[in-house]
């Protein structure tokens, strides 16, 4: 018998990866686990934004790896990234590693347009700015840099652009051969 899935979701922030993950667990019976709440929970603190504040990034992204390190171990999740999980140090090699354990990393993929459409409705308040731009403002920034990072590493690409969460999580059941997981919702 084969392992349980391990489904990893990767985007910029407002991608849906944590949405989208909740959806996913729930529908294939799989735990679920946010990585910027291990992180942050790692660092003593009650989110990523809190923990970045009071440790900077680099504490953070070092933390995140670690945190990635020993969640990568199991088996039967659905896990959603940090949208800057791939930059934390040896985090890509973690990822490449556990894809070539059959792991799925899959990236959310939308336009900087429709981020920041989707950021614009939630309190961006928390969310501490990566490059020192207002946190709606470095949106097109942080995507030409990471969507070339993230197309290399990911298993496949999933458009979100316009679309309900249901729909999304749907996409990815039935993409790559899921259609055999969905006998467990």
């Amino acid at each position: 018998m084969a392992p349980p899935p391990f489904i990893m979701l990767m985007g910029l922030r407002g991608s849906g990866k944590s949405t989208v993950g909740r959806l996913l667990a729930a529908r294939l019976g799989l735990g679920f686990a946010d990585l910027d709440d291990l992180t942050a929970a790692g660092l003593e603190k009650p989110n990523a934004g809190a923990a970045i504040r009071a440790h900077g990034f680099e504490a953070f992204r070092k933390a995140e790896a670690a945190a990635l390190g020993r969640v990568l171990s199991r088996e039967g999740l659905v896990l959603a990234l940090g949208g800057g999980t791939p930059t934390a140090p040896g985090a890509a090699d973690l990822l490449r590693d556990r894809v070539r354990s059959g792991a799925e990393l899959v990236y959310l993929h939308a336009s900087p347009d429709e981020l920041r459409r989707r950021l614009e409705s939630t309190d961006t308040a928390s969310r501490p700015s990566l490059t020192g731009a207002g946190t709606l403002d470095e949106i097109a920034r942080v995507y030409l840099e990471r969507d070339p990072a993230y197309r290399a590493l990911c298993t496949r690409v999933v458009e979100t652009e316009g679309r309900e969460a249901s729909e999304i999580a749907e996409d990815v059941l039935q993409r790559e051969g899921r259609e055999g997981l969905r006998g467990r919702d």
